[in-house]
């Protein structure tokens, strides 16, 4: 079951209707999300972005999710919609995680609806001059709130990997990685992976 905030911090405030409009008519070459009632638009992703996204996805989708070379138990998706709290914030994580025992039917079915509104054990966001404020800021205490476990946050100009876990409300920084080292990180400890293959074209 998912973490919720306790009640008496639960907000019953709503996102503005024109604020859903906009979100609804947003372009397709744009990412949409709504944090704290308020609409934000940022441009799809440059290539470093996508390229070490789409790589994080494999490395530990293989042996996570598919079971190829590991434990399997999870759930991983790429850039999936969230709809957490009460407005609701809809936000989109450059890769999301679930075990695979919260999130037992992950694909649905025709009348399941395109977003997710149980919140993930692990969210992994790729660091980008446009989204780094998102992703530090309003995204950070929206996770927090909403109990997600893990954190990872990518950067594919300067080449690290931050490791966060949250500690009650509050997220910890449990490891640096950069450059070419080999990982070894919560939550998929169970895999080593070399951290050079994020930046690989």
């Amino acid at each position: 079951m998912a973490t919720r905030r306790p009640p008496e911090t639960e907000s019953t405030e709503r996102n503005a209707p024109s604020v859903e409009a906009a979100f609804q008519a947003a372009p397709e070459e744009m990412v949409a999300q709504i944090l704290d009632g308020e609409l934000h638009l940022s441009p799809r992703p440059a290539r470093p972005h996508t390229n070490a996204a789409s790589r994080l996805g494999i490395l530990i989708g293989g042996p996570f999710w598919l079971g190829t070379g590991g434990p399997g138990g999870w759930v991983i998706l790429y850039e999936p919609e969230l709809h957490l709290g009460p407005r609701p914030d809809k936000l989109v994580p450059d890769l999301a995680g679930w075990r695979r025992e919260r999130l037992p039917d992950a694909a649905g079915g025709e009348e399941t609806p395109a977003y997710y509104d149980l919140a993930p054990d692990w969210v992994c966001e790729v660091l980008s001059e446009r989204t780094r404020h998102l992703d530090k800021g309003p995204k950070l205490r929206l996770y927090a709130r909403e109990g997600v476990r893990h954190l990872w946050h990518v950067d594919p100009l300067a080449r690290t990997l931050d490791v966060f876990r949250l500690e009650g409300r509050h997220w910890l920084l449990v490891e640096s990685f950069a450059a070419e080292q080999r990982v070894r990180a919560e939550p998929f400890e169970a895999i080593e992976f070399e951290l050079a293959l994020l930046w690989s074209s």
